[in-house]
């Protein structure tokens, strides 16, 4: 039986049981970690095997909720402007629907190197080249590799700066945390590799929008240990991280912390968790899939409130913030386990607790 290791503030002891449990159903290991921040204080701080509390490891999508607090700094700051045409594309598509994930430019015709995924200016400059999949603003699908270099794009065009620095200047510094799009060279000792699924890996039909949007002319595992993919931190897969990053991340974001406010006004959470692309996801066949930029976790988490904003990752790792909850969540695990269901478990027990504790 794996240990789970760390610690609970009183009140959060059924969290800790939860997590136990989990682990000791994995006899392979997950190598996972659980952070909860609650009302702007971290309540639970949690870990397995092969893993410690500092360890750092690709996070894939949960990158995406970075880059996505980004934007909506800019759209609140009033630099980006939801309606207004996006200039970083050649057809007519707002940046409401761009990050409704609605332009279509889920992928290129050949697929992306690993090298050429790795890099966000690169991803944008094929994708300026590519027909779209769909006519831009008519469906969704999600934009696995591509989303975060489109908004890398936009971000450029409007404020000639990178998220990758916006992230770094606004979130990532001033807060301390260890969730980066850029891993410095220093800090490859902490890092450790992504771990392959126990089962069979699953193949899409090649032609699928699925196989095209997860780009399947490489293995994710491969992207994922990639330093290349690490000392880059493209935006919508290639963050490095751990669970207390995440967490204290979405802390900062959607409430008061260190005596500091929230970074976004309520306002802004709420227009930015609403339900946006709703029907069925022509990539995944999920429905209800996004709001904006952010995933609709409501519609696959019911515990969640409807105001939560997060993004899951292709291991499982997952981070969010409901914000009426005051909780800020984080889940990061090594191994490969999409959607991992110990998610609903963990996130429950952890909103129960936090009720409780209110």
């Amino acid at each position: 039986m794996t240990e789970a290791r760390g610690h609970v503030a009183a009140g959060f002891e059924a969290v800790r049981e939860e997590f136990a449990a989990f682990l000791a159903a994995e006899p392979e290991g997950t190598g996972s970690q659980l952070a909860v921040y609650h009302r702007g204080v971290q309540v639970v701080d949690l870990w397995g095997a092969d893993v410690d509390g500092d360890t750092l490891t690709g996070v894939f999508s949960v990158t995406k909720g970075a880059a996505h607090l980004v934007a909506a700094l800019l759209v609140q700051e009033g630099a980006l402007e939801l309606d207004a045409p996006a200039r970083s594309l050649p057809f007519p598509l707002t940046v409401r629907e761009l990050l409704g994930h609605r332009s279509g430019l889920i992928g290129v015709d050949g697929g992306f190197s690993i090298a050429e995924a790795a890099d966000d200016r690169v991803v944008a400059a094929r994708l300026a080249d590519q027909k779209p999949f769909w006519e831009p603003g008519t469906a969704y699908g999600y934009h696995a590799i591509t989303m975060g270099a489109l908004l890398d794009a936009e971000v450029r065009a409007v404020t000639g700066r990178p998220v990758r620095q916006w992230y770094e200047e606004r979130l990532r510094a001033p807060y301390g945390l260890d969730l980066w799009l850029g891993l410095p060279e220093e800090l490859e000792q902490r890092f450790r590799p992504l771990l392959p699924a126990p089962g069979p890996a699953f193949t899409p039909d090649p032609a699928s929008f699925l196989a095209i949007a997860f780009n399947t002319s490489f293995d994710l595992l491969d992207f994922g240990n990639t330093r290349q993919v690490r000392a880059l931190g493209p935006a919508s897969a290639g963050g490095v991280g751990n669970a207390r990053g995440v967490a204290r991340m979405y802390a900062a974001a959607t409430g008061p912390l260190d005596g500091r406010p929230a970074l976004l006004e309520p306002a802004t959470v709420t227009e930015f968790a609403a339900p946006y692309s709703l029907g069925v996801d022509l990539v995944t066949g999920e429905a209800d899939h996004f709001a904006l930029g952010f995933e609709h976790l409501p519609a696959t988490h019911p515990y969640l409130g409807p105001r939560t904003i997060g993004h899951i990752g292709a291991t499982g790792s997952l981070g969010w913030a409901d914000p009426d909850a005051g909780v800020a969540y984080g889940y990061v695990r090594r191994r490969f386990g999409y959607p991992a269901p110990e998610n609903a478990r963990l996130g429950a027990a952890v909103l129960a607790a936090a009720a409780a504790a209110a």
